[in-house]
């Protein structure tokens, strides 16, 4: 047997790409990113319908700028106006930007569905499979939350639209869960039956939310009643709201650090596109600059027409956008725009979705998870892993439940997958700078030697403090119910994880595949 029919047969496929074929000699060879895959440790199991295109509009997507700042909102009013808004948007797009080179650079150099902790298994010099575990559940809890905090803010978003446009309606902790259920099986059809489909409708995405944008521009400069000068648009700063004195800045910080958080996840599409030591790390690095710059373009026109700050903190629902924009334009105006917003809300519920189903298929397939096999099936009918998908679905559904009892607690979910997705980034990234950068020196996208090390660092500052900020409660005084219980939540998933780990993986998780990667 020749060795181009071995690799043949090591490709396990479900669904694949046309292989290279040889007319003269007759012979069929693996495509090169296939052998890559091979060398990585796995075999295909996905299709590669995915280009640097839309990655980049699958990671804008994931972002939805209108609906990541709009949704969190409130917290940027607490954190004291137009100074935060802008300013701390220009500041958060720069930090990020150190955290997409670092993460592009390691996707580069070893571009598998597995992610931060398969970066981390292969950089590690001791206790690989621990570490590895531990930056497994970690990842998977930050995917998990962030998916849950996008499913039940669009739930909210949709519930305050509603509320604006009809103030005798406001809807009660059971019919925000309906919804919230409603949203995730929705996402999730669609995830499992038209994934051949998926890649334009995060085009479309990026088309929808330019237009968005711009209507939302024109719109609310041209009604507006209210006009602030440049220097009140862009500086207004008022600490009053959140009693924090000279750190309320920093809360203001969370929308725009909310926005920009799953710029990772990409990572757990690199099975889905041809050459994706190249194309995925193009659109990570890619996704800030042109998100953050579309940004600017929709939180200017918002901070010169914004209405009284104290008004804004009464907002149904505690959604901040729709309540902004009906006071602009009107009843009628506002739901326009709002809905205009929802559709990008409900795109980024399909995109992320998608990005986390990949990122537990990819733990269930080094087996991390219990029932692993389950979960790591791939239909060969539809070509995802439905199970994977299911499971996603199935623990947000599960989590959505501890809003009928605690409010607080449940918004400490959309604190946790910031949290954990950025403990996710930094583990590999700080590896990767402690042993010298010896990794990512050969991936064939990199930052190169000084500027490597300076974003490493920077990354690293950054991720520490936003830990430190996604714990702290909004605004001061802290009753039970502005409590954050964010760090309690993730001390929470992680004793889950530590059980299961003494149970099970300790003596049965390997770590994932070693790889012979080309160096």
């Amino acid at each position: 047997m020749t060795q181009t029919a071995k690799n043949e047969m090591s490709l396990k496929k479900t669904t694949t790409p046309s292989p290279d074929v040889d007319h003269e000699k007759g012979t069929i060879s693996p495509l090169p990113e296939n052998v890559e895959l091979n060398q990585l440790g796995y075999t295909e199991e996905l299709c590669r319908n995915r280009s640097v295109l839309t990655l980049l509009f699958q990671t804008l997507a994931m972002a939805a700028i209108p609906f990541g700042e709009g949704s969190p909102l409130l917290s940027a009013i607490y954190g004291g106006g137009q100074l935060s808004i802008f300013v701390g948007w220009i500041v958060v797009c720069l930090l990020d930007q150190c955290i997409a080179f670092s993460l592009a650079e390691l996707a580069s150099r070893y571009p598998t569905s597995a992610g931060p902790y398969y970066w981390t298994f292969q950089i590690c010099r001791g206790n690989k499979a621990t570490i590895s575990f531990i930056n497994a559940w970690i990842w998977l809890i930050g995917n998990w939350t962030i998916t849950l905090s996008v499913n039940f803010g669009l739930a909210s978003m949709l519930s305050a639209t509603i509320s604006n446009y009809d103030s005798s309606w406001s809807a009660n902790s059971w019919q925000l869960l309906l919804i919230f259920y409603a949203i995730c099986l929705t996402s999730l059809i669609i995830c499992i039956y038209a994934n051949n489909y998926l890649p334009q409708v995060d085009t479309a995405c990026a088309a929808w939310t330019a237009l968005t944008i711009l209507v939302i521009l024109i719109a609310v400069s041209i009604k507006s009643e209210t006009r602030h000068s440049p220097s009140y648009t862009l500086t207004h700063y008022d600490t009053s709201l959140a009693n924090w004195g000279g750190f309320t800045f920093f809360i203001g910080l969370l929308p725009a650090a909310f926005t920009f958080s799953a710029i990772g996840m990409i990572s757990s599409m690199a099975e889905e596109c041809s050459n994706p030591a190249i194309k995925v790390p193009r659109a990570i690095a890619l996704s800030v600059p042109v998100g953050g710059t579309a940004g600017l373009f929709f939180i200017i026109p918002l901070c010169a027409t914004l209405p009284p700050l104290t008004e804004i903190l009464t907002a149904p629902a505690g959604q901040a956008l729709p309540y902004i924009l009906t006071r602009v334009m009107g009843p009628a105006g506002g739901l326009a725009l709002s809905v205009l917003v929802l559709v990008i809300a409900f795109c980024c519920s399909i995109s992320i979705t998608v990005a986390a189903s990949r990122s537990t298929w990819a733990v269930a397939r080094d087996d991390a998870i219990p029932l692993a096999r389950l979960w790591a099936q791939v239909s060969a009918r539809h070509g995802v892993p439905v199970w994977s998908l299911i499971l996603v679905t199935g623990i947000q559904m599960l989590l959505g439940l501890i809003n009928l009892g605690s409010s607080s607690a449940f918004t400490a979910f959309v604190s946790v997958g910031v949290m954990a997705l950025a403990a996710a980034y930094a583990i590999p990234i700080f590896l990767s700078l402690w042993h010298g950068r010896e990794e990512v020196s050969s991936a064939p996208w990199n930052c190169g030697g000084l500027v490597g090390r300076v974003v490493n660092v920077v990354a690293l500052a950054w991720i520490a403090f936003e830990l430190v900020l996604f714990s702290m409660p909004t605004a001061l005084p802290v009753t039970a119910v502005s409590m954050n219980y964010a760090s309690v939540v993730f001390v929470g998933f992680m004793a889950i994880s530590a059980v299961w780990f003494a149970v099970y993986a300790r003596k049965s998780y390997k770590g994932p595949p070693e790889s012979d990667a080309l160096t």
